[in-house]
């Protein structure tokens, strides 16, 4: 598949701008009658009845989104490479890249290589507006890198390094190489409650629920949108 090129990821920023207004309600009625007005004329998403009943969006606010996805990105699919692009420009003082990768693994649940409307859309529905059990369901799939249904200490530690390095100097005290597996080493105490090594998701739920610290920590997307 040809990448997207640099118009669809100025096209894709400009979409989770929208979406962000959307999500706080800084979208005002008037603005989105007018985008709507255009969306309906320009684009109309197979399959839009279904993808409102399996989201949390309303069909308003997918079709706004449908025609930010497909006018910037014709394709109709955005790649790894234009996903990366993105997260890049979210944290310019490190490297995001080994983030974006796992984080479009997570999106892209077919395994295809590429992020579809309805992938992207269903994925942000439950980051933003799911349930508390969604949303770790969600964050627990990211971090089972090979998704065997447990989370291991090396998929723990691969996850949390990729978030250091994304932070870049802007991790404050600056981290010491030795920090992430220590960061790892606590959070396996707290979740693998019987001690065998893997972390189920009900470990991982329940450990989360338990300790607001560390539920902030195992959500870092959802704050970066």
């Amino acid at each position: 598949m040809a990448g997207c090129t640099s118009r669809c990821r100025q096209g894709v920023l400009k979409l989770i701008q929208s979406l962000q207004r959307l999500v706080s309600g800084t979208l005002t009625k008037d603005k989105m009658d007018d985008e709507l007005e255009m969306t309906m004329v320009c684009h109309r998403p197979e399959g839009l009845e279904q993808l409102e009943a399996q989201t949390n969006f309303t069909k308003q606010e997918l079709q706004i989104l449908y025609r930010g996805f497909k006018n910037e990105c014709p394709s109709g699919v955005v790649n790894e490479e234009t996903f990366k692009h993105i997260y890049a420009q979210f944290f310019p003082h490190g490297d995001a890249s080994m983030y974006a990768h796992y984080l479009f693994n997570a999106f892209d649940t077919t395994n295809n290589g590429s992020i579809k409307f309805k992938d992207f859309v269903t994925g942000l529905s439950t980051l933003l507006r799911g349930t508390l059990r969604e949303k770790l369901e969600w964050t627990f799939h990211l971090y089972d890198i090979n998704r065997d249904g447990y989370i291991n200490r090396e998929e723990m530690t691969e996850i949390v390094r990729a978030i250091y390095d994304m932070m870049g100097k802007y991790t404050y005290p600056a981290i010491k190489g030795d920090v992430p597996q220590q960061h790892v080493d606590a959070f396996f105490q707290k979740m693998d409650k019987n001690k065998d090594g893997v972390v189920t998701l009900e470990e991982f739920v329940v450990a989360c629920q338990e300790d607001e610290t560390m539920m902030r920590s195992m959500q870092l997307f959802e704050n970066v949108m």
